[in-house]
């Protein structure tokens, strides 16, 4: 288990990444992992702009909080002005991020400047994330403002893929069960999809023919997108 908790939310990781030169189709340049300790489950939120991780995190909160019933104890993240907030002629002046953390009775830790190491798991699973998405995106020929649904992926298929730092996978410490991954098929395969049509007639196709951009949570809702709605990148 992580090295530096006991339980689940005692200690999250989190940290910003970007901004990307090609924003995606919604137009989001960055984003957000917030990555607990003890599972090494983490989540993903694409962003247009850094002044958005409190919005995130509130979100991330309310989610992880209620499902498991437990409160977040530890937020672990750099000195960038968006968690740590700016120093002034007064001294430094707390951000939003920071005076939520205050208000909700949790501990901020930071690293210290220059020492990216200090707050290594969220740096290592944005490398990850980066290097899978590269990795994806090369092996098609989608346009590359559809990053962001790889990384939907990436992060879905690193929540169920083992770690040297634990005896399971995260998804495993996280939920309480194994995850079923029979599901998973290579991203931007080919793929049928059946559309809810209420006025579907006897000789309407029954499915559209399109590509699957990604796997979203344990509904197992898909992104799919049909070849001839993809704008030229």
């Amino acid at each position: 288990m992580g090295m530096g908790s006991k339980g689940l939310l005692e200690l999250i990781h989190t940290d910003i990444c970007g901004p990307f030169p090609n924003p995606t189709h919604e137009g989001f340049n960055y984003f957000i992992t917030f990555t607990d300790d003890f599972s090494r489950y983490g989540y993903i939120y694409l962003i247009k702009e850094k002044s958005s991780a409190l919005d995130k995190f509130k979100i991330y909160k309310a989610e992880v909080e209620n499902q498991l019933n437990l409160k977040i104890k530890v937020v672990r993240s750099d000195r960038g002005g968006e968690y740590y907030g700016r120093f002034n002629e007064t001294g430094r002046n707390p951000g939003p991020f920071a005076k939520f953390l205050q208000e909700e009775g949790i501990i901020a830790q930071y690293t210290n400047p220059g020492t990216p190491q200090q707050n290594g798991i969220s740096e290592r699973r944005n490398r990850t994330l980066k290097d899978m998405i590269r990795s994806m995106m090369s092996c098609t020929n989608l346009p590359i403002f559809l990053w962001g649904e790889a990384l939907k992926t990436a992060n879905y298929i690193l929540n169920r893929t083992p770690t040297k730092s634990l005896n399971k996978i995260p998804y495993e410490v996280w939920n309480g069960r194994k995850p079923n991954i029979k599901h998973l098929r290579v991203w931007g395969c080919k793929a049928e999809v059946k559309p809810y049509n209420p006025v579907e007639k006897k000789l309407d196709p029954k499915t559209l023919s399109g590509i699957l951009l990604a796997i979203l949570k344990e509904q197992r809702d898909i992104d799919f997108i049909a070849p001839n709605t993809v704008p030229d990148s």
